[in-house]
């Protein structure tokens, strides 16, 4: 099935009617989605992308990056200055340099959760794992490029600049998938892997063994308990549960838990809708009095304050994020002016 990524501009509304009569009338195998295109044009124009696609035009950039946000949009993202996607109403009356600072701050926390595959990252991405900088992520990939891809994470000290403390600080959140240690695949820091290794020694099995083996590792320490089992291997029982967790499921993307973008075929108008009629949807936007929420027609639906929960909401975030995807019901439409009024109240 082929995928088709489009912006979310009033352009790419009308591209969104054409796309969807080409598939229906000659009945093609082919969904599309909408994918927010906030910052393309400045990601296009930027140095970053001059220096990917030396030989296109700007606009042809800036139509690869919507599809790669499709894709991965943590790794897409981090090429733009965040204040350049719009992060609030407000962001142009609060310090801007504390502004950067946080968010700098956020995008960082957010690389880190996720974990970075050494072996395919951009310097853009590698740049905000903790303990790297500009420099030593512009050498990672160098010398990823000079010498092949990286088979363990202890090769990571032969890159120029990374240090030992560089090295201590990133190497839990820089994965190397098929390395010559599954270990390196996961959370797991270099410093934990000789109590990884007691732990699996207790449980008869090998370090090769580890990525068919997480409901036998699960089981076993249900049956003995985490506080006896870390006395025995001598750590704490904290690091013993992230350990555990990791060796469940390595190389997992905590993102897998996040519900999956909605894929479409058709579209409806304004005019198909009905008060009453349930659907699901995508919030586009967060401000103070509620959310814009994409339904699949070329105006986004209004989800009033009012209307986000059976309780008093003090401020939508609370509840919804830019991204959620939500089921909603109709409970107003106003074709002439266009608007739509939704509901997530039961």
């Amino acid at each position: 099935m082929e995928i088709i990524a489009i912006g979310n501009g009033t352009a790419s509304r009308e591209t969104e009617f054409f796309i969807a009569e080409l598939i229906k009338n000659n009945g093609l195998n082919c969904k599309y989605i909408i994918v927010n295109e906030a910052g393309a044009s400045v990601y296009s124009a930027s140095a970053v992308a001059k220096k990917e696609f030396p030989d296109l035009e700007a606009s042809q950039r800036g139509n690869i990056s919507i599809g790669r946000r499709l894709l991965d949009p943590l790794a897409e993202l981090v090429k733009i200055d965040p204040k350049s996607i719009g992060v609030g109403l407000y962001q142009h009356d609060v310090d801007q340099k504390l502004l950067a600072d946080k968010l700098d701050n956020v995008v960082e926390s957010c690389v880190n959760f996720v974990g970075v595959d050494v072996n395919t990252a951009s310097a853009s991405l590698l740049t905000y794992v903790s303990g790297l900088n500009k420099r030593t992520a512009e050498n990672i990939v160098k010398h990823r490029e000079k010498n092949g891809k990286f088979n363990k994470r202890s090769e990571l000290l032969e890159v120029t600049g990374l240090g030992e403390k560089a090295f201590e600080q990133s190497a839990g959140f820089l994965k190397i998938r098929d390395g010559e240690n599954p270990l390196d695949n996961t959370f797991i820091h270099p410093e934990s892997y000789t109590a990884t290794e007691k732990l699996l020694k207790t449980l008869n099995m090998t370090v090769a063994k580890v990525n068919d083996s997480g409901a036998l590792i699960k089981l076993f320490i249900k049956q003995k308990g985490t506080k006896k089992l870390a006395e025995e291997i001598g750590i704490g029982e904290p690091t013993l549960i992230d350990i555990i967790d990791n060796l469940e499921k390595p190389g997992r993307d905590p993102r897998e838990d996040i519900p999956k973008p909605i894929l479409r075929s058709d579209v409806l108008k304004m005019e198909d809708l009905k008060e009453g009629m349930k659907l699901k949807g995508t919030v586009r936007n967060v401000v103070d009095f509620g959310a814009f929420v994409d339904i699949g027609v070329k105006q986004d639906g209004l989800l009033h304050i009012s209307q986000i929960a059976n309780k008093y909401v003090k401020n939508p975030l609370e509840i919804i994020n830019v991204g959620d995807i939500i089921d909603v019901t109709i409970v107003g439409i106003e074709i002439d002016r266009g608007r739509i009024s939704l509901s997530m109240k039961s």
